[in-house]
């Protein structure tokens, strides 16, 4: 389901809203039953795909079979300082087990160390592995925006476009910060918007605040909150409806 070309609460509707979130399962505490839980969730509201950690993969592909919502995992999870071969067996991987969704952490040390060619060769290496194995595979590349400067931002967002990634993301959610609206319009800025998607997440638990994330140029988002925000556009759409005005 696309955006529309003006992006409002009054162009937005539910199943929109619903179609822009990765609904994320990824707490180190979480069981099996809470994943499970999600995941139905996920199918009762129709989200994009549910993000969850590379040993629930498969647990949530057989939940989610059928439902129309793809399984994501992360890959390098939350630092990004494992080797570039692990990080690519961590995908193959997690493809295998049913995930078509991929959320790399990239080399956070190595992008501020200006070691630019190593970030470049993991991210292809990861994207090119993962697309040998399933082509439609959907490769989103996390930079934990808050621990970067903007000419750091910038330069991965180049790398990210060179290795033929799909997302540039600003967070894991698990550092010092989340998305913000100036990162969104940074990363926009410096990635073509033909190629490259922009994915907002960590922090993102109103209605309110999506809608911005979109409006700075966010295709997705990344959010635990989904039945809250899907839940809050639907009764103010209704209540828009009735002629009540909040």
């Amino acid at each position: 389901m696309s955006l529309p070309a003006e992006i409002s609460f009054e162009t937005l509707t539910p199943e929109i809203v619903a179609k822009t979130i990765d609904h994320a399962l990824l707490r180190p505490d979480m069981t099996i039953d809470e994943v499970v839980a999600g995941c139905k969730l996920c199918a009762e509201y129709q989200t994009a795909s549910v993000c969850v950690k590379p040993c629930d993969v498969k647990i949530a592909a057989e939940t989610l079979k059928g439902t129309g919502v793809d399984v994501g995992t992360v890959i390098g999870f939350p630092h990004g300082n494992t080797p570039a071969n692990v990080k690519v067996f961590e995908a193959l991987q997690a493809l295998e087990d049913g995930a078509v969704e991929l959320d790399m952490v990239l080399n956070i040390g190595h992008l501020k160390s200006g070691r630019l060619d190593k970030v470049l060769d993991e991210i292809s290496q990861l994207t090119s592995a993962a697309k040998a194995k399933l082509s439609t595979c959907c490769v989103k590349v996390i930079f934990e925006c808050s621990l970067l400067t903007d000419d750091e931002k910038i330069a991965a967002c180049k790398l990210v476009e060179e290795a033929g990634a799909d997302y540039v993301k600003t967070s894991t959610g698990f550092s010092t910060g989340g998305a913000t609206v100036a990162d969104l319009k940074l990363m926009r800025a410096n990635t073509n918007p033909s190629t490259v998607h922009v994915k907002a997440s960590g922090g993102i638990r109103t209605l309110d605040y999506l809608i911005e994330c979109l409006q700075a140029g966010a295709d997705r988002i990344g959010a635990s909150a989904t039945a809250a925000i899907v839940d809050d556009m639907r009764a103010r759409k209704a209540a828009c409806s009735s002629g009540v005005i909040h």
